[in-house]
């Protein structure tokens, strides 16, 4: 990151679109919750998106923070700080597999750069809410925080049908078809005749 020069034209527009979509608030409530679920081991970032950024860039909170997802089977057996950005990289991508292990769809995922270079810090953002989201809606109790702090994602919701149930439902014709009640064949005349036209002196 430090040596990257400064960006011009589209890449400078294009970079400052993305960082408009980072949301201050929502580091606050996911900062809240990665101290909640971690304790106060992983320390306390300082306000705003480069602290948040310097905080995580390791890679070692994100390794706690799946790792008390997970309860007693955890995924990163060894999490160690390092000063070498291979290693933080690799702790990085370590979170991201156990992250898509525990459910994380591939279009809620960061890219390793996004984080580790400050790409794109919304898009971590994305990756940590839609793992806070599963995990409250998953209430396997290795959830700690406040429940409000996420929404539940949907859950199935099957249903069973009889058989007779099924042949029952054939015969109903759905209201988004039209409706047959009221609809009658009077006055209609014969297919292929023609128009009668009648001419009275």
């Amino acid at each position: 990151m430090s040596n990257r020069g400064p960006a011009y034209g589209l890449t400078r527009e294009v970079q400052s679109k993305i960082d408009k979509k980072y949301d201050p608030e929502l580091e606050e409530r996911l900062v809240a919750w990665i101290i909640a679920q971690c304790g106060s081991g992983v320390g306390q970032p300082e306000p705003g998106k480069t602290g948040f950024q310097i905080w995580l860039k390791d890679g070692c909170v994100l390794g706690h923070l799946i790792n008390s997802l997970y309860g007693s089977n955890k995924p990163i057996k060894a999490i160690k700080s390092s000063g070498m950005a291979f290693k933080q990289m690799e702790m990085i991508s370590m979170f991201l597999k156990a992250a898509e292990n525990y459910g994380i769809t591939k279009t809620d995922m960061f890219q390793t750069v996004d984080l580790f270079e400050s790409k794109d810090l919304a898009a971590v953002q994305r990756t940590l809410m839609a793992l806070g989201s599963l995990a409250v809606t998953k209430s396997d109790g290795c959830y700690r925080g406040d429940p409000s702090w996420f929404h539940k994602k949907a859950q199935e919701n099957r249903r069973d049908f009889s058989e007779e149930q099924l042949t029952e439902g054939k015969n109903v014709i759905g209201l988004q078809m039209g409706t047959n009640k009221g609809a009658s064949q009077a006055g209609m005349t014969g297919y292929g005749r023609p128009r009668q036209i009648i001419n009275n002196p």
